[in-house]
């Protein structure tokens, strides 16, 4: 069973402002559908990742993501642009990183600080393997109605800094629509390694 503990005894936030409140259910829904026993294996692996995603989609602000990650590209194309460019990069964090958590077996997930300014939060968790804890730092942005995460920070490394910098050189040698082209090369090996 996954334990999910918040904050030490007498740390009063309201739970409706919280992003810690908002991106809790999120990780919990995640990991039971990670520990269900009935989805595990490559026979049950559509439905599982699209059970995944569908939690992962209600606390990961994907398009500001996206926006971020392409930097000042983000103003030159316009909003259909913008659409198709963000769903590429969803396809991407899904293949890289749900395949790595899919190995998850029941580490625990403590929940250790919250640090708010404005409308930006940090959510600290620590997940415990094997007696070591890895802090995993979830950077949130306020949108009505809810805290959603627009970056993850694990051991230092950002999320949106490492595709940013992966994205600039192909952006200044090949252009955007190169990088577009690159993505979706990449997302349809993806698929082909999965069959």
């Amino acid at each position: 069973m996954v334990a999910l503990s918040i904050f030490p005894a007498g740390c009063l936030w309201a739970a409706e402002e919280s992003p810690t409140a908002d991106l809790k259910p999120v990780l919990e829904d995640l990991t039971s559908v990670l520990v269900d026993e009935s989805l595990k294996g490559k026979a049950h692996r559509e439905e599982r990742r699209a059970k995944i995603m569908a939690f992962i989609k209600r606390g990961f602000d994907f398009r500001e993501m996206s926006r971020r990650v392409l930097g000042s590209t983000w103003n030159d194309i316009d909003e259909k642009e913008q659409d198709r460019f963000t769903k590429l990069m969803t396809k991407l964090l899904e293949n890289v990183y749900i395949g790595k958590i899919e190995n998850y077996s029941g580490q625990t997930i403590e929940f250790a600080a919250e640090s708010i300014k404005n409308d930006r939060a940090q959510v600290t968790t620590l997940l415990e393997n094997d007696g070591v804890k890895i802090p995993i730092h979830y950077i949130m942005r306020k949108t009505e109605p809810r805290w959603m995460v627009y970056d993850i920070n694990i051991e230092g490394v950002s999320l949106v800094r490492n595709y940013q910098e992966q994205f600039k050189s192909i952006l200044r040698t090949e252009k955007y629509e190169g990088l577009v082209k690159t993505l979706e090369e990449k997302n349809r090996s993806f698929e082909t390694e999965a069959k």
